[in-house]
């Protein structure tokens, strides 16, 4: 089983790396861009006998408690069995 974990930024927290991105991508040429904003991305490989909700609770903890800053952060996570 696996579980992904997809982290991004708050709304309202600049995301500096994200528009130097935006600038590098406007200079080739792609002018219809409204915005990018970058994150992180994490595969977690779970025992394949969990039940998806244990699965879930176990990555839903890592992603609160390692993954993301909860401050400045949001998270997602899915369960691929």
């Amino acid at each position: 089983m696996k579980a992904k974990v997809y982290v991004t930024l708050k709304p309202s927290v600049l995301d500096p790396q994200g528009k130097a991105i935006q600038h590098s991508v406007e200079l080739l040429g792609f002018e219809q861009i409204a915005d990018i904003r970058q994150g992180k991305y994490f595969e977690i490989a779970l025992d394949a006998d969990l039940s998806e909700n244990i699965a879930r609770q176990t990555a839903e903890r890592i992603a609160k408690d390692v993954l993301a800053n909860p401050v400045i952060e949001d998270y997602r996570v899915e369960i691929d069995r």
